[in-house]
């Protein structure tokens, strides 16, 4: 891991637990909306503990960092497949959400970015009550912990997996 992408820790930094990162390239793509939508004046209202004390001393101090993070974003967001080019806009992105989040608000962004992640591992299929009932049977006489293991496994029995 690159220092670069380490989180600067305002406060004291933790003893245990894993170390807080910021922004890589492969997460931009769920992270963008996120931070736009964390990173609004309106939001620091409703979070105060997400963001830096400095920011609450005068108003104008909370827009002028505002300000300043939307074109990082856009810059960011136009060059995010271009990873050779994308490098000193994302180091300067990440610095100033470095300067605009409090440790336990980068936390929580973190949080929500790695729920993010996982449900876009997932997808939904939608079968009929009496193929669930099936694959409930098939489950308890082969001993499956999950639909998925039940499936994986039909489909390694019918060779289809070769075919994938």
């Amino acid at each position: 891991m690159n220092n670069q992408h380490a989180w600067v820790y305002h406060g004291e930094k933790p003893k245990a637990g894993r170390k807080l990162l910021l922004l890589e390239p492969d997460e931009l793509m769920l992270a963008i909306p996120l931070i736009y939508r964390l990173i609004h004046p309106d939001e620091i209202t409703l979070r105060k503990d997400w963001f830096l004390p400095e920011l609450f001393e005068v108003n104008s101090r909370k827009s002028e960092k505002y300000i300043l993070l939307v074109p990082q974003l856009q810059r960011v967001t136009q060059l995010r497949k271009d990873f050779e080019l994308l490098a000193e806009p994302l180091q300067h992105l990440n610095l100033s959400l470095n300067a605009y989040f409090s440790d336990y608000g980068w936390r929580m962004v973190r949080k929500e970015l790695s729920q993010l992640k996982k449900r876009q591992k997932k997808a939904h299929v939608e079968l009929s009550k009496d193929i669930i009932t099936k694959l409930k049977h098939y489950m308890e006489r082969g001993k499956f912990e999950s639909f998925d293991q039940a499936i994986d496994n039909l489909l390694t029995e019918s060779n289809f997996r070769d075919e994938i």
